[in-house]
């Protein structure tokens, strides 16, 4: 006998979407979405909401693919929420579900009621909705996909009660099935060509690239703008992606995050082109002139919202692979010379029993394959990474969008499920690893060979970093002594050795990398 059951219908439009691999943390109210789960979908279960959310918002992000989440009523909601605000300002396609109390008990405010769901996770989301009646489940499901997906991308949420998954469907909703929703028109050529002009007459133009340029697969293009302009390349501060090959002569690394250090930095170039950023995004307090004087700022990006709260510049809101590629064909340059590659960072000898941050990743990147993917969220040693690091590819490098901490560990988990063909390195810091350390149990479960590699200073270094800025130096909380990462992971079913010097780190990630199935963890004593 057929299903005709709501249940049944949502997994069919899921399979149409290709959203067959959900994560998940279930209660009660989840479980009648999931039972008579279909043989050709994946449950990957985390331990704890925030991990879920991470490893989903991972998947996503590396897939480019709407993914479903499947959160507990409220309670898993407000766990989750942390990990929201990274894939909310990552632009994560998430599809977000909880399980709502039965509709005749909602009113009477029962155990595991979502009081006022809809307005729970907001504003961390694109849509938030629960449905009136049951019948409307399968649109409103329809609806968060492509909430999700349109541009700009970003979770959706939908609060269902869990008596409407045995109710039948409507006969109208099998329309559902047939429908697409394309995204029209690109820029206009006059648009791109006027802007073409004012980048060729510059004297000494500046590309600044941000997330989008990775998201939408624009890094090739992005290569031949700078090869054309014979322009420096910098990645947007507060980097959450890599648009742009680290080992290319024009990439100069990340701008920093304040408003005085970012227009020193632009100082003597006329024209700058942002793609795929904001403009800016800020950090530190350290107020100054946004632009030096004279300065010209040609702003592409997809997101209207960041069109709209900058504070300078001239925008285009428009697919930012289109808006690059046409500046290529409308430029018509022979292309002029490329500017002098950065010199590289001179590396110190190692103290003992301990390694320098910028010695550990000139290793890695030695030792790691060609088309290694990396997690990060060791944020105390960003100039270290991004000096001897080699990324080449898109999809090469994902950080917390938000600084959100609890990212790194779950979100390799994620990419790796998205990726099995290349494999992830996961460089976290010994604070922020603790906020997702399930994961691990996630990443032996599911055989998910991600290498973690945890930097253990027992210091929170990023924030040692903002007390000393903020003349807060005596402040309690900053240090996390005495973690043993080697017998956390064991205790998860993850492999694990601990590493004090380089040779002892080579010889444990040749061990990793022979691990075709399983994860391995790697600790490492490093300086401040």
């Amino acid at each position: 006998m057929t299903d005709t059951s709501i249940r049944a219908f949502t997994y069919e439009l899921l399979r149409k979407y290709g959203m067959t691999t959900m994560f998940g943390n279930p209660g009660s109210n989840e479980l009648p979405f999931l039972k008579n789960f279909p043989s050709d979908f994946r449950y990957i279960l985390g331990l704890q909401e925030g991990v879920v959310m991470g490893m989903a918002d991972g998947y996503a992000l590396a897939s480019g693919q709407p993914t479903l989440v499947n959160l507990h009523a409220a309670a898993g909601t407000g766990n989750a929420m942390g990990a929201l605000t990274n894939a909310y300002y990552s632009q994560s396609p998430l599809v977000v579900t909880a399980g709502q109390q039965a509709r005749n008990l909602m009113g009477v405010e029962a155990m595991l009621t979502n009081v006022d769901a809809a307005q729970l996770p907001l504003p961390l989301v694109k849509w938030s909705f629960e449905p009136a009646e049951a019948s409307d489940v399968p649109r409103a499901m329809s609806q968060a996909i492509h909430e999700a997906t349109l541009p700009t991308p970003g979770p959706t949420y939908l609060s269902i009660p869990y008596s409407d998954w045995d109710e039948e469907t409507d006969a109208n909703m099998d329309h559902l099935l047939q429908r697409t929703v394309e995204v029209g028109a690109g820029p206009h050529p006059d648009q791109l060509k006027d802007w073409a002009d004012v980048l060729a007459q510059a004297d000494n133009p500046l590309l600044v690239l941000g997330p989008e340029v990775d998201a939408q697969r624009a890094n090739s293009d992005a290569v031949e703008l700078a090869n054309a302009l014979g322009a420096p390349v910098w990645v947007a501060p507060s980097e959450s992606r890599c648009p742009f090959p680290t080992n290319h002569p024009a990439f100069r690394g990340v701008l920093p995050i304040s408003i005085r250090e970012i227009h020193e930095h632009l100082e003597g170039h006329d024209v700058i082109l942002v793609a795929g950023a904001p403009v800016f995004r800020y950090h530190k307090n350290l107020p100054g002139d946004y632009l030096p004087a004279g300065a010209r700022v040609l702003h592409i990006t997809g997101d209207p919202r960041q069109a709209a709260r900058a504070p300078f510049g001239e925008a285009l809101v428009t697919s930012v692979k289109q808006g690059l590629a046409g500046l290529v064909d409308a430029l018509n340059l022979s292309g002029r010379a490329l500017p002098e590659p950065v010199p590289q960072t001179e590396l110190s000898p190692d103290p003992p029993g301990a390694m320098h941050p910028e010695n550990l990743f000139h290793l890695l990147n030695r030792l790691a394959p060609d088309n290694v993917s990396y997690v990060k969220e060791a944020t105390a040693t960003k100039e270290a990474f991004w000096s001897q690091i080699h990324m080449t590819q898109p999809n090469s490098y994902f950080f917390p969008a938000a600084g959100g901490l609890g990212f790194g560990l779950p979100a390799a988990v994620g990419v790796q499920l998205a990726m099995p063909e290349r494999r992830v390195v996961a460089a976290i810091g010994d604070g922020s690893a603790n906020y997702g350390i399930t994961a691990l149990w996630s990443a032996a479960q599911y055989q998910v060979p991600v290498i973690f590699v945890i930097l253990k200073n027992g210091t929170y270094g990023a924030l040692r970093g903002f007390a000393s800025l903020l003349g807060a130096e005596d402040s309690p909380g900053l240090d996390v002594p005495d973690l043993d990462f080697c017998a956390i992971a064991k205790g998860y079913g993850v492999e694990a050795g601990a590493a004090h010097n380089a040779e002892t780190f080579e010889y444990l990630f040749q061990q990793a990398m022979a691990q075709n199935n399983r994860p391995f963890l790697i600790e490492v004593s490093t300086t401040f």
